[in-house]
């Protein structure tokens, strides 16, 4: 029952489409209407304004983040709350009702999950993004890398178990998942660098 609860606690959190709400309380605007149509902060740069980019990157993490942090208060004990919070964020962020389910690719709230339940594996997977960002300045390379350090870093820093390491792997899944356009244009040699607006949608 409590990880059902951390599961819809997690959703309900992880859905809140602060992108979209920012852009709204701005005078953005709709931000799907902008560049790759993405809520996240990636897409919310493209217009230019760092600041509310930065606080969408902020606030993304942060509801993976309390959402996981709400469970360990409620179900101290068990890992399964926890972990159904984590999924439920990501999920909720990549799938937000209130938007049609149509919402962001779920990197940075999977980075403040991961940091809610590992602080160092969630440094190490941030510093992951960090740097292929700056090495490549191509947000969908950094964000993929950092995922996938995700399980990865969890399992090399020991303290967790199977369950843990398994819902890491699938959130990270998620994540490569929802870069799937992404992978095709670094494929094709398309994919555009951070610091170079793209075009409106439909453009």
């Amino acid at each position: 029952m409590m990880t059902l609860v951390g599961l819809l606690a997690g959703y309900l959190l992880g859905s809140i489409p602060f992108g979209f709400l920012l852009g709204i309380i701005a005078g953005i605007g709709d931000i799907r209407a902008v560049g790759s149509g993405n809520i996240g902060a990636t897409n919310m740069l493209r217009t230019g304004r760092k600041g509310i980019a930065a606080l969408t990157l902020l606030l993304d993490g942060a509801k993976g983040y309390v959402a996981v942090i709400i469970m360990h208060v409620v179900a101290p004990g068990g890992v399964e709350p926890h972990l159904g919070a984590a999924i439920g964020a990501v999920v909720g962020h990549c799938f937000p009702a209130w938007l049609r389910f149509k919402g962001g690719k779920g990197v940075a709230t999977m980075l403040g999950v991961v940091l809610a339940l590992d602080a160092q594996a969630g440094l190490v997977c941030a510093g992951v993004w960090v740097t292929m960002l700056v090495l490549t300045r191509i947000s969908s390379l950094g964000g993929m890398s950092a995922a996938i350090a995700a399980p990865v870093s969890l399992w090399w820093l020991g303290g967790q178990d199977e369950r843990t390491l398994v819902a890491a792997a699938l959130l990270a899944a998620l994540v490569v998942v929802q870069h799937r356009e992404n992978i095709g244009r670094l494929r094709a040699g398309k994919e555009p660098r951070v610091g170079r607006r793209r075009p409106p949608a439909g453009a």
